[in-house]
């Protein structure tokens, strides 16, 4: 069976005090005792198994007993996604990109987006879960929100695609065969990207690509788009 498992951004050797969250899971939810061993990651790759020595359910003290280093992912994978008018559809999107493996994701606000309201500590906490529960140690990077013109703009050391649903030539993700090289994607808002978004993303040497042969909402692109991107290595 495999060990309660917990994120603690900050993780101090050989004797670490959880968090208050952290340390009321163990002692009042889950009724873990001293001497009852857990799992912890800082979502930077480390996973440490720890013994519970101090069973307070606000300052709970563990003691680590090994430490094991995961490597990151050879290539990146990147979503660029704008934000959506129902935002528990835009928080199911992080949840399962999370789960698939997206190392990187960008909220965008584009031409046709509806709220650009947006909760940071709400969604990153999100994402923590969705680590713990795939039982990962790398936490995706999440950033704020980004005008579409301004991102667009950035550098990125990569293959750039974009997903949009304009009758024009597209490639699939799967002619896409550089899999060694990190990849971004971006995906639009309900109404999709507008022509002048479009136009200025392949001035910027994006690829347009499909994800098939019917419309997907934008959530359910984005997870098709990371899941084919993830497979590709």
């Amino acid at each position: 069976m495999n060990l309660p498992y917990f994120y603690e951004e900050n993780i101090q050797q050989p004797v670490h005090v959880l968090s208050e969250e952290t340390s009321k899971h163990c002692v009042q939810v889950l009724r873990m005792k001293a001497g009852e061993q857990l799992q912890l990651t800082d979502g930077k790759g480390s996973l440490f198994t720890a013994t519970i020595i101090n069973a307070d359910k606000k300052h709970c003290g563990v003691r680590i007993e090994s430490t094991a280093k995961y490597q990151p992912q050879t290539t990146t994978i990147s979503v660029a996604i704008s934000l959506l008018k129902n935002p528990a559809r835009f928080e199911w999107f992080l949840e399962k990109a999370t789960e698939i493996g997206v190392n990187e994701i960008t909220p965008l606000i584009c031409d046709h987006t509806e709220k650009e309201h947006f909760r940071y500590d709400r969604m990153h906490n999100i994402l923590i879960s969705a680590m713990l529960q795939s039982r990962q140690t790398w936490l995706p990077h999440l950033h704020q929100p980004k005008k579409f013109n301004v991102f667009i703009n950035e550098d990125f050391d990569g293959i750039k695609l974009m997903a949009h649903c304009v009758e024009e030539e597209k490639k699939s993700i799967n002619q896409i065969t550089a899999a060694s090289k990190n990849k971004l994607i971006l995906i639009g808002p309900e109404g999709d990207f507008s022509v002048g978004e479009i136009n200025k993303a392949l001035e910027k040497n994006f690829v347009p690509v499909t994800l098939g042969n019917t419309r997907l909402r934008a959530e359910t692109a984005g997870i098709v788009a990371a899941a084919l991107l993830v497979n590709m290595g």
